[in-house]
Order: C-alpha cells, then structure tokens, then sequence
C-alpha cells in the first residue's frame, strides 16, 4: 500500500486514468494485429456491417429493442443481410458473424460440426436456464447427455399415442369454454364450440405443457383447467428475459433480472418434486417399470442412469422447452395459416375422413400415410421454423465456406471464439433458394402445401429441426402430436373462420423467445359441419 500511496502523491488521478487507457490502448491494438493476422492466414474478411457509435452500441441497442417488439426478422433481414447473406462486424470489440446462407449453416451443422459448438460464453450464458442439458454443451457432455435422452424417442414410445387424447378431450372441452376451464370439475357443453371466438395459441401452449409434463413427468400440470398457471407464467417469463439477455452481449448486467430468477426459483421448485418422487424409488423399483407400462416416464428412464439431482434437472427442463414451445407455436401457425386459407382445410380434412373416418382415433400408421397433413405440417415449418435464430462458436481457427473476400465468394476465416448467428427464419423465406414463381409453385412467401407435391428442397435449405448430429432428437414426437391434434380437430370441425387480418392486418407478428410463436394470438372459431335435418 505504501508504494501506491507514495505514487497517488506524485502522479494526479486524471494523468494515472490517461495512463490506463493508453495501456489498454496499446493492448487492444497489439491484440487486433495479432487477430488481423491470423485472418489473413486463412484468407479473406467478408462484408462488414459499419456502426455508426464505438463498439457497435448501435447494434446491441437495435437488437434489445427488436427484441422487445418483436422485429427480429426485420432486423437480420433488412440490416445484417441487406448486401451479402453473410456479413461480419465488432461487436464490444469482439469480431462476430451472420449467415443465412445455407452452405455455410451446413458446414456449422455438419460437414464441419467438430469446428463448431455452443462454446463456453453460451454455456455460462444458458446455465441458469438450461445447465448442463443438450443444448448447452459440447463435446463428450453432449454427446453423454445425448445418448441419456435417446431411449425416449425410439419408435415404440413415438408410436404410443394415448398420451395424447385424454388432453385432446380437454382442449375440446376448453375449445368449447372459450379458454382455459376453471377447474377439471367445470361442466361445460361441448356443442358450444362450435362457432365460438378464442385464442388458440394460448389453449395449445397450454395443451402441450400438459402433454409434455404427462409423458415426461408422469403427472401433467393441468394447464387446460388452470387458468392461472404458476409454472407456465414462470417458463414464459424466463424464457422472455433470457432472449433479451442473449442480445446484450457484455451489457448483460445492466438488464434487471429478477423475474428472471424469480420464475427459476418456481421452475426448479416444481420440477425437483417430480425428482425427489423418482429418487425415492430403489433401482429394483425402477427397473420394474417396463417401457411398456403406462406409468414408465422420461424421469423414470432418466433416474435409472444417474441419481444426481442436477442431471436429472437440466435435462428434464431442457426437453420440456422443446418438447412444449416448438410443439405449441407449430400448431398456432398452422392454424393460423389454414384460417387464412380454407381451400387448404377442405382438402386437409377430406384426406382425413378418407384415412381414418369420423370417429375412429388416429394412428400412428395413419399420421405416416397422410401425404397433404404432411405438406401442411411441412409447409408451416418452413414459413414459421420453431427455432429462428441461433448460433455456433468456433472451437478452433477454421473457416466457413463463402461469405469472405469482396463479392462474398472465397472462404470466410472464423477464429476460435467467435460467434456465428444463422437465421434458418430468414434463409427459408430467401426467394432465390426456390423455383420460379408459375402456377404450379406459389411464391415463397405464401402458404401452399401443394408446392411440397412436386417440390423437395435442398437438404439444408430446409432445416426446421436443425441438421447433422445435433439434428432434435425429438423430431417425430413433434411431428406425431402435432399431426395428431389437427387431425382430431379436423375430425370434428369443418372450417375455421379467423379473425386475425383485423388484428394484425395479414402481417403477422413474430415473437422470437426463443421460439417462434404467433405474437398477437391466433383468434379464431371452429366451425362444425351442418347437421342434416
């Protein structure tokens, strides 16, 4: 201390913070040639997106506030990809990349995957939320946690369907109610569905909960008869912060965040009674529960590989994020688009009538064998995938195949730790990825099933379930319920009527928390076929 005392007394504090800055000065600009450097070793630099304040401010404030009111899309497509669909810029110093290219999304997802990963800052970032889960962590984590999730997702489990129509029985029952019941007791006329106005984006967000929280957990949440629901409320809200938090880059602690922790403290509440339950099974009572016993659950799976609390927490909260969010916006989307295009529900429900008739129940041969519900589902994905945006960090100095030198073509150097955001949103709206627009193939940026009759896409031009080895492993479970609801609501109702160009205009608003859901709600009303008299 006597030394820094003895210098505070001959040097000012104004010519000691001169200092400093020309120190930091200096480093920065030593560790910039160094960087220079080896960029130039791999090639050349791409299209740089300029910023009009120091440190690109600019960007992270535009990000925040697109953020917030929902104008992603725009932001990427109109800003970052205004010239070239792949562009770099520095970012509070730290040079970062976007691509909506898909060749370059390719070799990030899996011609070049042992290059690319999630990367420690996304780790540290996420860990509050997800922890150690599948979508958190590389290497032989991952590849540990990944081969703990697979039993789930073989065929027999995808193919069992009854976990789904006890909860479809309740959305009709809500459906018919207007929104959520008031308890499981509620006795509600079911012919009042038909023509009633209601938001059903919120009945499938909560539909889903209870189907993923059923067959994860074994108990569901009764969503759909709770209209207050303290666990759902608490998902949304971290799922809501942590978006905004994953777009301030270093400015992460000036976000508030206590709802944040807040809705963490109800989530890990709720699940670790699940847990607990599991932990107090012997392994002998655990191995009793057969994967064909009704009562065998992801938990029970889980548990019989490893007791650690934590494991058993991060990937439960994982997979029910997939499992509820991506389901949950599909659906809302799909509804949304078939309101706006009732030729599309007439030929939907003749195929199913003709497939499973009226009042059998669907299964999981007939969801396979039902090409336009395909189309649908497919189509949706397309124009609405369920994850938006994303990104991978280099884990070591490579590069990606275009995007660098003056016209975009040559490689673009990427060294290790930098940030690649890719948008599967944008690139599978890019209307040069696609035939020309004739009257056999819509323009790209309508919904057409029928274009998926002749059509079929590039591997990695479409990629709503990601690619290569970190592909969902959930894929056709999502794929199985969601082709199941819309054939049960289907089978019932003959058209539905929307009500959403005077909401929105036929501009629809993306909400991007993480998944991509209908931002103003998807009101509608079911219609059920006319009886003859």
């Amino acid at each position: 201390m006597g030394l820094i005392e003895a210098l505070l007394e001959h040097v000012s504090i104004k010519k000691l913070s001169i200092a400093l800055v020309g120190i930091g000065a200096f480093v920065m600009t030593i560790n910039r040639i160094r960087e220079h450097r080896r960029i130039k070793k791999l090639g050349n630099y791409g299209h740089s997106l300029p910023s009009r304040f120091p440190f690109a401010l600019d960007f992270i404030y535009y990000g925040i506030r697109s953020t917030i009111a929902h104008k992603n899309m725009e932001l990427w497509r109109d800003v970052f990809f205004s010239n070239s669909w792949t562009c770099e810029m520095r970012i509070l110093n730290q040079r970062v990349a976007f691509t909506a290219d898909p060749e370059n999304i390719k070799a990030m997802l899996a011609t070049q995957f042992h290059d690319f990963g999630k990367g420690e800052q996304f780790h540290r970032e996420w860990a509050p939320f997800l922890g150690d889960s599948i979508f958190t962590t590389d290497g032989m984590q991952w590849h540990n946690s990944r081969q703990l999730i697979r039993p789930q997702f073989t065929r027999d489990r995808v193919s069992d369907l009854h976990c789904f129509e006890a909860h479809i029985q309740t959305l009709f029952r809500t459906m018919a109610n207007g929104g959520p019941l008031e308890g499981e007791n509620q006795v509600i006329d079911l012919d009042r569905a038909d023509g009633r106005r209601m938001d059903i984006r919120d009945l499938f967000f909560r539909y889903t909960l209870d189907v993923a929280t059923d067959f994860l957990l074994g108990s569901d949440v009764k969503s759909l008869t709770t209209p207050k629901q303290e666990f759902a409320e608490a998902f949304n809200e971290v799922q809501r912060v942590q978006n905004i938090l994953a777009r301030a880059y270093k400015l992460q602690p000036f976000i508030p965040k206590k709802s944040y922790y807040d809705g963490l403290k109800v989530m890990n509440r709720f699940v670790n009674h699940f847990i607990q339950r599991a932990l107090r099974m012997s392994p002998e009572e655990l191995a009793a529960h057969t994967k064909s016993d009704k009562d065998y659950t992801f938990l029970h799976e889980l548990a019989s590989f490893t007791r650690d609390p934590k494991v058993l927490r991060d990937q439960i909260v994982a997979v029910l994020l997939a499992g509820r969010d991506t389901t949950a916006s599909a659906l809302s989307w799909a509804i949304y688009e078939l309101g706006r295009h009732p030729h599309a529900v007439a030929r939907l429900r003749a195929e199913i009538l003709e497939t499973i008739g009226q009042d059998r129940l669907p299964t999981y041969d007939h969801l396979k064998n039902m090409p336009y519900l395909r189309a649908v589902l497919n189509e949706t994905l397309r124009l609405y995938p369920s994850v938006p945006f994303n990104v991978r960090v280099a884990l070591k100095d490579t590069t990606l195949p275009r995007g660098g030198g003056p016209d975009g073509s040559e490689p673009l150097p990427v060294l290790k730790d930098t940030p690649v955001g890719y948008s599967t949103l944008v690139m599978q709206r890019r209307p040069d990825l696609y035939p020309p627009v004739s009257e056999a193939f819509a323009d790209p940026s309508i919904f057409s099933p029928e274009r998926w009759a002749a059509w079929h896409p590039k591997p990695h031009d479409y990629i709503p379930f990601n690619a290569g080895p970190r592909i969902c492993i959930g894929q056709q479970f999502a794929l199985t319920e969601m082709g199941y609801t819309l054939c049960r609501i289907f089978q019932r109702f003959e058209r539905v009527q929307s009500f959403m160009h005077e909401i929105d205009g036929g501009d629809p608003l993306l909400k991007s928390d993480i998944v991509l859901s209908p931002g103003q709600g998807v009101h509608v009303a079911f219609w059920e076929p006319k009886k003859e008299a």
